[in-house]
């Protein structure tokens, strides 16, 4: 695994967490081909002038897998970054393909430079611009019948518009697919006082509290402690 990774001054880290982490690499993650595409992957966004806030390691294969275990065919990425995640679900996945959307072009670029070395580009689908504009989009296409619904979604972009993100997804999504929303707990920060009402952590209360009164999901919260920090996650399967 690639070294000097999630080291933003906001992670929270304990050695622990890092060991536990470094201890299930080692044993369970891939140690063929597949390991130097992916180290290779966040070492091009971490020497790309890039923010290190790619998804940890076992994060990503714990999405691919549940991507698999799910029969995903048709995955949405809400914020794409550097691909890191997009490749772990192409390459767990080989009939998959990844429709990512991403604000800015230079992210967009270097994902599809990671995905050509990947040999997963003819898959991976980039969108770059406005999220929420991408989206509805998107939604015109799935309702004229010019593209499927999603079986898996992603969402780790823009924190202030979580909720119009999940809002897309549930709609563009089949039923029994999982939508899953990261970096919502936020160090615990969502519970306390001095930081509810503001940015990033409005958004995610927003998109928490909204996913519990919305009829097309069952949801839960998961909490997560890693290499890269303590935080977690908002799941949910639509109905």
């Amino acid at each position: 695994m690639s070294t000097n990774v999630f080291v933003n001054d906001e992670y929270e880290h304990d050695d622990r967490w890092t060991a536990v982490d470094a201890y299930g690499v080692s044993n369970l993650h891939p140690k063929d081909d597949a390991n130097t595409i992916l180290n290779g992957a966040l070492e091009h966004i971490q020497n790309s002038d890039m923010p290190d806030d790619s998804t940890y390691p076992a994060f990503g294969k714990f999405l691919a897998l549940h991507a698999r275990s799910v029969k995903a065919k048709h995955i949405l990425e809400v914020g794409l970054l550097g691909g890191y995640t997009a490749i772990w679900y192409l390459l767990q996945i080989p009939e998959a393909k990844v429709t990512a959307l991403e604000i800015n072009p230079h992210h967009s670029k270097v994902a599809g430079e990671n995905a050509q070395r990947a040999g997963v580009a003819d898959r991976l689908e980039i969108i770059t611009g406005p999220g929420k504009e991408s989206l509805a989009k998107i939604k015109t296409e799935v309702a004229e019948g010019k593209r499927p619904k999603f079986d898996f979604t992603f969402i780790d972009a823009d924190k202030e518009n979580n909720w119009a993100y999940f809002d897309y997804a549930a709609d563009l999504s089949n039923s029994g697919a999982p939508i899953v929303v990261d970096n919502v707990i936020r160090k615990g920060w969502i519970v306390l006082p001095e930081h509810m009402d503001k940015s990033p952590v409005a958004g995610a209360r927003e998109v928490i509290e909204n996913a519990g009164k919305d009829s097309r999901v069952e949801s839960c919260l998961m909490q997560t402690v890693s290499e890269k920090n303590y935080d977690g996650y908002l799941y949910a399967v639509v109905k």
